[in-house]
């Protein structure tokens, strides 16, 4: 039973109940799990259980210093009362042992300030953005936001939410797109092998690293998906499909092996074979007019269809 499993059956055992106690208050609030850690992705394993790995669930709800009025927000009395029968529920469940709670919350499961929990995985205490914003804020905070599941939601407090920052606006992700196809060409087309020449070995493999970063990101670009916190990324892009696993595959190699000079020539092949499967998959999804093996060429391109003048007018690396 992975995280996210346990903590749906300790909601349907003793959450369910919880929230028939309060009537008056299941309307304002949305439980589920959503937020960090591996188990909110579905990633987590027998490892994983070393820390921060408990059943519970989260009771998501606008909380108002006095209660303002809103039909939908909690008065902090209420989110008290609320997050004070919570931290009654049973402290075992299925093996695991939940873990000791402020009696304020304020942790990772209980009762969670919506508003507080967008502005840290948003940088908006209501998740509304701008382009500007949808540019600045991590891929991997805004897929904190979105993980996870929501169980039950009878006042859409969270759901729509939610479905508003499913994914990023079609010229974000253009812009962001471009970023990473440069960043490609720089790295890899370009001054993976000027490094090598020159006997720097370590500057090489940091053009590795920065190329395969880059493309990882591109490809989660180009299926409209999330990149998750960079130790999750490799295990996300073999989630991708033939398109990602085959891409996984190669660019571990370059990351993972030395550079002599046999080694560097080999490298250098598979990071042009990862650049033309790159390419032909722009050229397939009709992103890109450009009709050569360059990916700067293509990144210019792409930035080209960016439809919002001021954003495809931004220095094309202001997405990445």
């Amino acid at each position: 039973m992975n995280g996210l499993e346990l903590a749906k059956a300790y909601y349907e055992n003793y959450g369910q109940e919880l929230l028939g106690q309060f009537p008056e208050l299941a309307a304002k609030v949305a439980a589920g799990l959503a937020g960090s850690g591996s188990e909110c992705l579905g990633y987590d394993d027998d490892i994983s259980q070393d820390h921060d790995f408990e059943p519970g669930f989260c009771l998501f709800a606008f909380i108002d210093d006095e209660g303002d009025g809103t039909p939908r927000s909690l008065s902090r009395r209420e989110a008290f009362t609320l997050e004070r029968a919570y931290a009654k529920l049973p402290k075992e469940f299925e093996g695991f042992s939940r873990s000791l709670m402020s009696p304020v919350g304020g942790g990772r499961r209980g009762v969670i300030d919506l508003r507080e929990f967008l502005r840290n995985t948003t940088g908006s205490p209501d998740g509304t953005l701008t382009a500007e914003d949808w540019l600045r804020v991590p891929e991997m905070s805004l897929l904190e936001a979105t993980n996870g599941q929501i169980w039950a939601d009878p006042g859409n407090i969270f759901t729509p939410i939610r479905e508003k920052l499913a994914y990023l606006p079609e010229d974000v992700r253009r812009k962001k797109l471009a970023g990473c196809l440069l960043l490609m060409a720089q790295a890899g087309q370009y001054n993976y092998m000027r490094s090598i020449k020159h006997g720097e070995t370590g500057a090489a493999q940091l053009a590795c690293f920065t190329f395969a970063e880059n493309a990882i990101h591109a490809a989660h670009l180009l299926e409209k998906r999330y990149m998750p916190y960079y130790k999750w990324s490799f295990r996300s892009l073999r989630s991708l499909g033939a398109f990602g696993e085959e891409l996984a595959d190669d660019l571990e190699g370059l990351i993972s092996s030395g550079n002599d000079a046999e080694t560097a020539e080999s490298k250098y092949f598979v990071i042009e074979d990862v650049a033309a499967r790159v390419i032909d998959r722009l050229m397939d999804d009709g992103l890109t007019e450009a009709t050569c093996g360059d990916l700067e060429k293509h990144a210019y391109s792409v930035n080209d269809g960016v439809a919002d003048a001021a954003l495809r007018n931004m220095h094309i690396l202001s997405g990445v």
